[in-house]
């Protein structure tokens, strides 16, 4: 008999242990990055960011060109659980589903609810997302404590989070457009959808080269260029067999886990995380946006997974899965407060041009994310058993 009542697929283990040690990364250089950011080589560090090269600054280029690139990884992910995965049946999914839901809209109604009418109301996109590698990561500290259901419920969610926080991205947080520009980038896409669908062409260099060119007009068109990445992820050809291994969209998933975990995230972090803490940096935690992301990240996210959850169990959409109860669930939704990544990326596009709300939001975000992390480690810790 397996050691798990779950079964685990070989891709879901590969992809777990991945995020687990890129998470565990991400807290280190994150650390890092302030240490030096609040060092005598302080203002070498953050002016090193700024340098420009070919027009964008090196941190532009980070948040704008290596993050396309985990954005593209996080469409496949996508595509993977939507055919493949937990959400490929409509009743496995419509428990994360809604749980994903309501770890969206509560944070954002909490934030929206304390900054309404103000310069800071754009931000209640902050709280909405969950980072999947330090959410996995905090959960793997539990080791065998936790059922192996409690994974895969967690990825689930944090997944369709994913695909909710681009969504946000996509509508409100793009300011102006050039249709030509935009026009032309769907149309490139479309290019790659004929080359999937009618010419079965199944070599990914095309894919890759159309995605680059789809990327530099989305980046010229206005609309955030990131979302290229999503787009591409469609367009790759994907084997709906779990395990098939020589799909071009399962052989590039393959090959961005690491480069994703150990290189693009870690560099994300150094990027956005140089913050120089200033001798008033506690009193900006008491302003609205400050608290706004705090109490949607470390109440709203629980609040708003376990109620959604509980909703939908109790009208009877669908069951809890086996092995998991609601301490479980109220574990995972504490563990959905921790935003990092996802929430710093939009803290970006919310307050473009505007670095003391940057700098404000990003600190809250830190800080409500190792609360979250540490509260649902200490409450899975001492509501389950070995």
């Amino acid at each position: 008999m397996p050691d798990e009542p779950t079964m685990l697929s070989r891709t879901f283990k590969h992809f777990f242990q991945s995020e687990k040690a890129g998470g565990v990364l991400l807290m280190l250089f994150t650390l890092a990055s302030l240490l030096l950011a609040n060092s005598s080589f302080g203002p070498a560090y953050q002016s090193l960011w700024r340098i420009p090269v070919a027009g964008l600054s090196l941190e532009h280029w980070v948040n704008d060109g290596l993050m396309a690139v985990f954005f593209l990884f996080i469409g496949l992910e996508l595509e993977r659980e939507l055919f493949v995965g937990e959400l490929s049946s409509f009743k496995s999914a419509l428990l994360p589903m809604f749980a994903a839901i309501g770890g969206i809209a509560l944070p954002a109604l909490i934030h929206y609810g304390l900054n309404a009418g103000t310069p800071t109301e754009a931000g209640a996109g902050i709280p909405m997302a969950t980072d999947i590698a330090f959410a996995l990561a905090a959960l793997a500290l539990l080791g065998r404590r936790v059922p192996a259901a409690l994974k895969i419920f967690l990825t689930a969610l944090a997944v369709m989070d994913d695909l909710g926080a681009i969504v946000v991205i996509g509508l409100f947080y793009t300011e102006r457009v050039a249709l030509g520009y935009l026009l032309a980038a769907l149309g490139v896409f479309g290019l790659l959808v004929l080359l999937n669908r009618v010419r079965r062409v199944m070599a990914l260099l095309p894919y890759l080269l159309g995605g680059a060119l789809m990327w530099w007009l989305m980046l010229k068109s206005g609309v955030h260029a990131t979302l290229a990445g999503v787009m591409l992820a469609f367009a790759i050809p994907f084997s709906a067999q779990a395990e098939d291994e020589h799909s071009p969209s399962h052989r590039l998933e393959h090959r961005l886990h690491q480069p994703v975990a150990f290189v693009i995230l870690p560099i994300f972090a150094l990027a956005n995380t140089a913050l120089a803490l200033g001798p008033q940096w506690q009193a900006g935690l008491l302003t609205a946006n400050s608290l706004g992301i705090i109490g949607g990240l470390v109440l709203g996210k629980p609040l708003g997974i376990g109620l959604a959850s509980l909703a939908v169990v109790r009208l009877g959409w669908c069951r809890l899965p086996p092995d998991l109860g609601w301490r479980h669930i109220v574990g995972a939704g504490m563990l959905g407060g921790i935003g990092f990544t996802m929430s710093i990326f939009v803290t970006n596009l919310a307050f473009a041009g505007q670095a003391p709300f940057i700098d404000a939001s990003k600190i809250a975000v830190l800080l409500a994310s190792v609360a979250a992390g540490a509260l649902g480690c200490l409450w899975l810790r001492m509501a389950t058993h070995e």
